[in-house]
């Protein structure tokens, strides 16, 4: 999690100091801007666009893709509940996709997802664990559907050469308060296609059509909503951009101590990543749920199982599992030229990872020593009988 502090504070009184406040009240582009440039830069890509939301942001980028009434957009059944809503917003539905050992889409089950309606991949890289890319692409391109990187919850990771959310077609960023750039509440949405980029900002801008300034890539103006940011997020963006990539790095260089230390302990398996070489993410896998519950019970602080983090698991997402919208005949379910149904059991395998796996905190923000510290603890806190059916290594 990015810390606020002094320097943000200093950030933010030159823009109370002019009282251009708004996103487009600086005709210079203001912080807005220059965060802007700055991401496009540091991510290499094309188009920045900062938003409100990381939610705000997938939905965007839906609309922008042109998913819509009818369409399937395949989602992992363990991610924020905004991942699935963000379909329905755009008037499709979300169909929901196991996670595997690595806690991110399992390619296989993707390919079993796959029906004639389906039109677009949202893959999560979660709690900073990055998702097969290769693979997903590959999937993409062979069936012609869109790929729009959730990645909310990894900003700044790379999967090998590229940071995540500039593979796809489109990237979703978030920077509310518990994420790797932290401005209270924001988002972003980057893409390298200009016509894609120019539709993103007008739905995020009730259509854009009075911003003469703006190119709009010859697109015709459509209606859309307002999802724009301010130019207090883009001061407060711009301090924290500066502090990413040290923060990661110290994810990384904890990573690599505590997991050290975890692994001597044989009984104790430390979970896989689809690219090991860019690790800022933890988590051990046991072979049973009683384990894992143990494990977490031991170890409060820093640790929780998965299964018992609800907001990110889908047999929690009620209004999605009932199929409940504002209004019932603006319910995307009606619009599906087949019947769409949830049960427990959708994604059984993602319940018995989640309910074996317990996350454990890199402890960032603190000394190495006290982390290696911790993680000796742990390991010797390890239930008896902590083994791992499902351990491998990509």
């Amino acid at each position: 999690m990015a810390k606020v502090g002094l320097r943000e504070w200093l950030a933010l009184a030159p823009v109370f100091a002019s009282g251009k406040l708004a996103r487009y009240s600086d005709e210079t582009g203001g912080p807005l801007g220059r965060f802007e440039a700055d991401f496009c830069a540091k991510f290499g890509v094309r188009h920045a666009l900062t938003m409100s939301s990381g939610t705000g942001a997938l939905i965007s980028a839906l609309i922008a893709a042109g998913v819509g009434p009818g369409d399937e957009v395949l989602v992992p059944a363990y991610t924020w509940i905004a991942t699935a809503a963000a379909p329905l917003a755009a008037g499709a539905v979300p169909i929901l996709v196991d996670v595997d050992q690595t806690l991110t889409m399992d390619p296989a089950d993707i390919l079993r997802k796959i029906t004639p309606q389906t039109r677009a991949i949202i893959p999560v890289h979660m709690s900073n664990m990055v998702c097969n890319m290769d693979a997903i692409m590959r999937i993409a391109r062979e069936h012609n559907l869109a790929v729009i990187e959730d990645a909310c919850q990894a900003v700044g990771l790379r999967y090998k050469t590229k940071r995540v959310g500039t593979i796809g077609d489109f990237g979703a960023f978030s920077f509310n308060q518990f994420k790797n750039i932290n401005c209270g509440e924001g988002g972003a949405v980057v893409t390298n296609d200009t016509r894609l980029f120019a539709r993103a900002r007008m739905y995020h801008d009730i259509g854009s059509m009075f911003r003469g300034h703006l190119d709009n890539a010859n697109e015709p103006p459509m209606l859309g909503v307002n999802f724009k940011a301010s130019q207090i997020q883009g001061a407060m963006l711009n301090v924290q951009l500066k502090r990413l990539d040290p923060m990661i790095a110290r994810m990384r260089e904890r990573y690599d101590v505590m997991s050290e230390i975890l692994s001597k302990n044989k009984r104790l398996r430390i979970g896989p990543h689809n690219d090991i070489g860019n690790a800022a993410g933890l988590h051990v896998i046991f072979e049973t749920s009683d384990d894992a519950k143990q494990f977490a019970e031991e170890n409060k602080r820093g640790v929780y199982r998965l299964y018992d983090s609800s907001r990110h698991v889908y047999t929690n997402w009620q209004p999605v599992l009932q199929q409940r919208t504002g209004h019932p005949a603006m319910n995307p379910f009606l619009w599906t030229d087949r019947r769409i149904e949830y049960t427990p059991e959708s994604c059984a395998q993602t319940l018995d990872i989640l309910k074996r796996t317990c996350r454990i905190s890199l402890g960032e923000n603190y000394p190495v020593t006290l982390v290696a510290y911790m993680a000796r603890r742990m390991a010797r806190s390890t239930p008896p009988t902590a083994g791992s059916l499902f351990y491998a290594t990509t």
